[in-house]
């Protein structure tokens, strides 16, 4: 037997110590005057109170209520309220010092003795004094209740223990249900009249003496009819209590100073006492000898408690208190399969865990002490032996073979011996099938034995070892202060060595590539070569540790079951009222021994760390899985994948608006930054959202980022850097509107509105700058009123600087407009994540977003307005620009050869011999069969050639600004020496590559670009009713595609289906362009209106768009008075289930209508039976099997008399011409 300490405390003298019945907590009083609260499972001080004048001799917690009692040397008992942190109220009856108080189990009393002589119950609730007990003529040092019976034992000065009777008092405050009898109403008549001789409510039963000196402590045993006792003689004697007497049984004998307190072990039948002599004494209470001494060297002890509940005792003395068991409570156990051997109660025991039996096996209780349990327990399978180690006697071992039946035991194994054979070493573990290992730790030897525990060899300890583990087949882990060394026996060498604290005990994962080394506060996880992956710190004690089958440790603390991933992360898993033990881990369920070895099973839930595990592994389609059927949510979650490098991922498990925003920033997610912004609307959001923007150059939402900031400097500088003359107008306007003459001054400065310029220096008074202004920018007259306006000559204004002539600060034209569309920026290909939890944006196909789709009815109305859409013919086409490739492409690079050759021709000796390389242009033209990289090359011929073999093109002219884009994006000229022609630099989109062979221009046009940008964006015209803007947004996507550059067959592929998509969207687009021109311009050609809505139906749109056609067509037949085939159109839009019931409804009644009357005011050529394509130029039916001519690019099918014209949906190609198809892969 040991004193294990769990808590220990340094503080002036304890005088009183009291444990919470429930929680962690410690009450101590002390004789400084002050009560601290103690947390003793987190060795943390929880609160101090301090209303007491002197010494704190009592204390005691309430059972269930949050309060507990005080009484001091003031003579004052206090009730407090530790929730509240205050005084409740004070009890002032006592005349002199206050020992002891305690509350009743039932009853709102208290009990308190004094060294008034008295005792005094108190109702507490009532706040009065109920009873006072007398009769000792001493000191009295402590009162109690009895555990469950109507009783009071008493300890004094006077040499006695007294114990009353207090059934009188407990049936005066009990309430009377039923009719009394006359006895109890005689008694209760005269119960007024008792009191005037003595108090009958409590009368002394026994009067035990005995004791020589005074008595310091007595209490009663929790079951039997016992008291003991103990006093200044150094005795502790034990009395026996029948209904009529009492008796002394004997005395136990052994302290050398005052025994100031002691009582009966709650679970075994031993004695404890604390004394002055600076001891504490166990005592067998049966024999009445001492069992175990426990001294400190300068410290008496002054109080002994035991916890109503745990294992846990608490003794207090003069530098504070101290904690402690008096045995081990972890069961010793071994898992193998489903079996679970343990000790319990000394008797070796199987259970099976997959069937929940359990039986006794054997009894083991000849090993060790009787008082002390088992430490450890190893099995072994193959010869079904079991080995047992107790800490006893520096330690011992018993090796038992189990019988091989699994029949019940005698007396469920607690009468079966287990009759095995015996030795002596600290630890002994199995090794081998037939080898176990035994550490003689006082010989620094580590003993291999037979199962006939015979001695087959002794190895000598490499270092100071005081532990030993299973380390493998024929290895060990040997366990010092410092570090844990992987031993191979057989070669008695050292294999792998690892700096820990001390550890305690070592678990190995299933499949043995995995050790947990468990320490007090301190889990090291490694290996099986001892190469550390984490350390983790716990600040409350680990208790035990189980693998789970995926690899994760879990692990138990004194309150919590938590789990570690091999990488160090961890977290909690279920909170515990008490410790327990784990066995086994599997799927859902935890099977854990508790504190009593009892088997037990714990249902938990494993997706947070199942969750992490697979991001570690980076097994994203159980990551996936998880998300989509678990609910996982929490800070921590959030917090645990912006460390791992997943904001994208936390952005699903976040409803927060501000939190989604900045998760938004952080994965660079612009749209969803966009919409938290709109919901949160703070000046800082918005900023930050500017900066994210502008980093990726989407300056759409960089605009509205500044103008909800009101940032009008940045406003128009983007303006500037973007070339968006009409805006940066707007801003000059805004800041006169403003009265914001600086900003008015930088606009027109950015314009290079010389007069706006001037007209701003000549309100603001700035005469001289002004006239300098227009006179150096050529406004002669405007300088002369000036100067008029200002009355001043030329002679009165300062000197012009010298040379300054006519120049103006114009800005430098614009290359080519940013205005309409964002910065480039290369597509990093979507992640897992993003392809497979994609709520919103443009698909493959540029869907609407979810947001538009439920906007249904909006959309419906902008569709509705029959009515010429503005702007349909305002499509810049300016017919007078030319190539001009000469001029720009080709003249100036002949005259540099040509100057070159001269230049070269005078020093023709210094260069014999060197021939010219190859230029960078010619190798694209030369690897590339692609019109794109020719284009990029300057090549605009070979490009034209290549798209007019494949794809027919003929018209070049809606081509020519992506041809001069591709090439200024595939060139970058830097700025030389003055008088110096620029540095002209190839920019390739494989530069890695070392063979010319291979190398290629960069691609300004990315197929996930124009799918996220011009697709999304003509997707998003066709759902709002803006016709003419969509069908110009499909034709320039039609054309785009003719240049996009892809790598994979799979994005070729790709690249074809966009192509008919838009093919079909600009057909469809064409006829609703022009029936609503129609309906504006000619509004009696019914028919012909009805033939186009008809048409338009029947465009291989998305399903979503197809219904909006469907709806219009619905309507416009039905007001004309075509209820048949309204009907049709009503019956195609129920079959395509819309999301929206009122589009159902009215679809029905549509459909009721032309049931009830199937006819058709006007007639069509409309047969929906037969299958037919739209011929783009007529708008016509082609019915299958009729004649027509197929585009070779998009595949559309025309009548043939517009053979050998331009294709009218990508207005590019020639119809009937041929090619060899569209490529758009090297």
């Amino acid at each position: 037997m040991q004193m294990l300490t769990k808590f220990e405390s340094k503080s002036p003298r304890v005088k009183g110590i009291a444990f919470h019945p429930k929680s962690p907590l410690l009450a101590a009083s002390l004789h400084n005057g002050t009560i601290q609260l103690w947390n003793y499972q987190m060795g943390t001080l929880v609160d101090r109170f301090e209303e007491h004048d002197g010494p704190v001799r009592a204390i005691s917690f309430h059972p269930t209520q949050p309060i507990f009692v005080s009484g001091g040397d003031d003579y004052k008992i206090k009730l407090w309220n530790y929730k509240q942190r205050k005084c409740l109220f004070t009890l002032n009856g006592h005349l002199d010092y206050v020992r002891t108080v305690y509350f009743h189990r039932e009853y709102p009393w208290i009990i308190s003795a004094s060294d008034d002589q008295t005792i005094r119950i108190w109702n507490w609730q009532a706040r009065t004094c109920i009873a006072i007990l007398t009769g000792h003529n001493h000191y009295i040092m402590c009162a109690q209740f009895h555990p469950w019976d109507d009783l009071v034992v008493s300890a004094s000065m006077d040499l006695t223990v007294r114990v009353w009777d207090i059934s009188g008092l407990r049936k005066k405050n009990q309430a009377h249900q039923a009719p009394m009898s006359f006895e109890e109403q005689l008694q209760r008549q005269n119960q007024g009249q008792a009191d005037l001789f003595g108090n009958t409510d409590a009368v002394v039963k026994y009067v035990l003496e005995g004791h020589d000196r005074g008595v310091n402590w007595a209490t009663f045993h929790p079951t039997l009819p016992l008291i003991v006792s103990c006093g200044d003689d150094r005795q502790v004697k034990l009395w026996r209590m029948s209904e009529t007497k009492a008796w002394e049984v004997d005395s136990c004998r052994g302290h050398f100073n005052n025994v100031s307190m002691c009582l009966f072990h709650p679970r075994h039948e031993l004695i404890l006492s604390a004394s002055e002599d600076k001891t504490i004494r166990v005592w067998d209470m049966t024999k009445r000898t001492a069992v175990q001494t426990f001294r400190r060297d300068q410290d008496r002890f002054w109080v002994l408690i035991a916890h109503p509940e745990l294992n846990l005792f608490a003794a207090g003395h003069d530098n504070g208190l101290i904690v402690f068991k008096l045995e081990r409570e972890r069961p010793a156990f071994s898992l193998s399969g489903n079996q679970l051997f343990y000790v319990k109660d000394k008797v070796v025991r199987m259970a099976d865990l997959s069937t929940g039996t359990n039986q006794g096996i054997c009894s083991v209780r000849k090993l060790g002490s009787q008082w002390v349990q088992p430490k450890t327990l190893s099995y072994n399978p193959a010869e079904r032996a079991v080995l047992v180690t107790s800490a006893t006697e520096n330690g011992q071992y018993e090796l038992i073979s189990l019988p091989k039946s699994a029949a019940p035991s005698a007396g469920d194994g607690k009468d079966v011996p287990s009759d095995g054979k015996k030795g002596n070493g600290s630890c002994a573990i199995f090794v081998a099938r037939n080898r176990l290992a035994v550490l003689d730790k006082a010989g620094q030897n580590i003993e291999i034995r037979d199962l006939s525990n015979n001695l087959t060899k002794s190895v000598k300890c490499p270092v100071q070892t005081n532990e030993i583990f299973y380390g493998g087949t024929a290895s060990l882990l040997l366990a010092s202060a410092t570090s844990v060394i992987l031993f191979d026996i057989q070669q008695q060498k050292i294999l792998a060595e690892l700096n820990t604290p001390p550890v305690k005990y070592a678990v190995w994962s299933v499949d043995g590539n995995m050790v947990a080394l468990l320490s007090k506060h301190t889990i090291t996880i490694a290996n099986k070569s001892l190469a550390q992956s984490a350390l983790i710190h716990e600040t409350i004690r680990i208790k035990s540790a189980a693998w789970d089958d995926s690899g994760v440790l879990v692990y138990t603390t004194l309150n919590h079951i938590k789990y570690a991933l091999h990488q160090g992360d961890n977290g909690i898993i279920k909170t515990l009222d008490q410790p327990v033990y784990l066995t086994r881990i599997k799927g859902q369920v935890v099977h854990c021994l508790d504190r009593t070895a009892k088997p037990r099973t714990i249902p938990i839930d494993p997706t947070e760390y199942r969750f992490k595990l697979a991001l570690v592994r980076k097994n994203y389609d159980e990551v996936l899985q998880i998300i989509r059927n678990s609910n996982l949510v929490g800070q921590s979650i959030i917090g645990y994948l912006q460390k791992k490098g997943y904001p994208e991922i936390a952005l699903h498990f976040v409803q927060d608006q501000q939190t989604r925003f900045d998760l938004a920033i952080e994965c660079g997610n612009l749209t969803v930054a966009l919409e938290m912004a709109r919901a949160v609307d703070r000046e800082d959001v918005w900023e930050r959202l500017g900066a994210a923007a502008l980093k990726q150059g989407n300056h759409s939402i960089v605009e509205t980022a500044y103008q909800k900031t009101r940032n009008f400097d940045k406003l128009s500088f983007l303006y500037l850097i973007t070339g968006n003359v009409q805006k940066l107008s707007m801003m000059q306007n805004i800041a006169t509107k403003r009265g914001d003459n600086m900003s008015r001054f930088q606009n027109s400065l950015y314009l290079g509105d010389i007069k706006a310029r001037v007209a701003v220096l000549r309100e603001t008074g700035q005469y001289p700058l002004a006239y300098y202004t227009a006179k150096t920018n050529g406004l002669d007259d405007t300088a002369l009123d000036i100067l008029e306006e200002a009355g001043m000559t030329e002679d009165d204004l300062p000197s012009p600087p010298q040379n300054a002539g006519h120049s103006s600060l114009a800005p430098p034209p614009v290359a080519f407009s940013q205005s309409e569309s964002n910065w480039p920026i290369k597509n990093l290909g979507e992640s897992f994540f993003d392809r497979a939890l994609a709520n919103g944006g443009a698909d493959a196909l540029g869907e609407v977003s979810a947001r538009e789709m439920a906007n249904g009815g909006e959309q419906l109305e902008a569709w509705g307005v029959d009515q010429p859409i503005d702007g349909e013919d305002d499509e810049p086409v300016d017919e007078d620009e030319g190539w001009d490739l000469d001029a720009e492409v080709v003249t100036a690079p002949e005259d540099e050869v040509e100057a070159d050759e001269g230049g070269a021709g005078v020093e023709a000796d210094l260069s014999e011999g060197v021939t010219a390389g190859v230029a960078e242009d010619e190798m694209w033209v030369k690897n590339s069969p692609l019109a794109s990289d020719h284009a990029a090359a300057g090549a605009f011929e070979s490009a034209m050639q290549l798209l007019n073999r494949q794809v027919a093109a003929v018209n070049f002219e809606p081509l020519k600004p992506l041809f001069m884009r591709a090439y200024e994006n595939a060139h970058v000229s830097v700025p030389a020496n003055p008088s110096l022609p620029p540095l002209v630099f190839n920019v390739r989109r494989n530069p890695e590559t070392t063979e010319l062979r291979e190398v290629l221009p960069f691609s300004l046009y990315n197929l996930h670009d124009v799918k996220d940008s011009e697709l999304a964006e003509a997707s998003r015209f066709f759902s709002r009713g803006k016709f003419a803007e969509s069908l110009a947004a499909y034709r320039a996507v039609l054309q785009k595609l003719l240049m996009v550059v892809v790598s994979s067959e799979q994005d070729a592929q790709e690249v074809k289906d966009l192509v008919t998509t838009c093919r079909e969207y600009v057909i469809g687009l064409t006829m609703e362009t022009e029936r609503r021109r129609l309906l504006a311009e000619d509004p009696d050609n019914v028919t012909r209106n009805l033939e186009l809505a008809a048409y338009f139906t029947h465009c291989k749109l998305q399903q979503s768009h197809v219904q909006l056609a469907l709806r219009s067509a619905m309507s416009v037949f039905s007001k004309a008075g075509n209820q048949a085939t309204a009907a049709v159109f009503a019956r195609r839009l129920i079959e395509a289930n819309p999301s929206d019931t009122k589009v159902i409804t009215q679809a029905r009644s549509v459909l009721a209508q032309g049931d009830r009357n199937p006819r058709d005011s006007h007639e069509i050529t409309y047969d929906h039976f037969t299958p037919f394509e739209i011929c783009p130029a007529s708008l016509t039916p082609i019915y299958s099997g009729s004649p027509s001519i197929v585009s070779a690019y998009h595949g559309a099918r025309y009548l043939p008399e517009y053979k050998n014209s331009i294709d009218v949906v990508d207005g590019v190609t020639q119809v009937g011409l041929p090619g060899s198809g569209l490529r758009s892969m090297v």
